[in-house]
């Protein structure tokens, strides 16, 4: 059974050059927890971790009694996080003011059937109070305007600003302030220099 690398597979999404560009994205599955406040704490943190621990559940299945109908072998997505702001007032420095939704990319043969068996399953073997706030949705972000940031997340602002710029030039422009970052590196095991980070908005051909 050859397996699914989204490196490879869907690399115009996730491996984008440090430089920005076009793209029109199609709708996705993905597992979503809603939440606010500073990325940095307790909470975001074990969010993230219920994510991951129902993604390896589901692609872990193959080993159970009963296979997915559909399964194939994958690499597990990486986390990605769409980013807002919960008072509009205040500057996008205060981290306590996040709000975001992160979520991770679901195989498609994850019906709405095996999410709900595939929660069940991951709450037995990883409790998790954040399993309870893990849905299952499609997202459709239609065209957008992307590029690959390399370094700190501090650092973001400088490249959303070459990234406005490059809409500015080519007719485009933002339509939303929210954002969506894909993380390509561990940050736990990276330095913030070396961080590989997806940056896409939502954009639309000026008239």
């Amino acid at each position: 059974m050859d397996k699914l690398d989204y490196k490879k597979v869907f690399k115009e999404f996730y491996i984008p050059q440090n430089k920005p560009s076009v793209i029109d994205m199609p709708s996705i599955k993905f597992s979503i927890i809603d939440g606010e406040g500073d990325p940095n704490g307790e909470e975001f943190a074990l969010a993230t971790a219920a994510l991951y621990s129902f993604s390896y559940t589901v692609k872990m299945s193959y080993k159970s009694k009963e296979i997915p109908e559909g399964y194939y072998d994958y690499t597990v997505f990486p986390l990605e996080g769409v980013w807002d702001l919960v008072d509009k007032n205040k500057p996008i420095t205060d981290k306590s003011n996040y709000a975001y939704s992160i979520m991770i990319r679901q195989p498609d043969f994850l019906t709405n059937e095996l999410f709900e068996k595939f929660i069940t399953i991951t709450k037995k073997k990883k409790p998790n109070v954040y399993l309870d706030k893990i849905k299952y949705d499609t997202i459709t972000e239609g065209l957008c305007c992307q590029m690959l940031h390399l370094g700190s997340y501090d650092n973001e602002p400088a490249s959303f600003e070459i990234m406005r710029q490059f809409c500015n030039d080519n007719g485009y422009e933002r339509i939303s302030l929210k954002h969506r970052e894909i993380y390509l590196s561990d940050p736990r095991k990276t330095e913030a220099s070396k961080l590989k980070t997806v940056l896409r908005f939502k954009i639309k051909k000026m008239k």
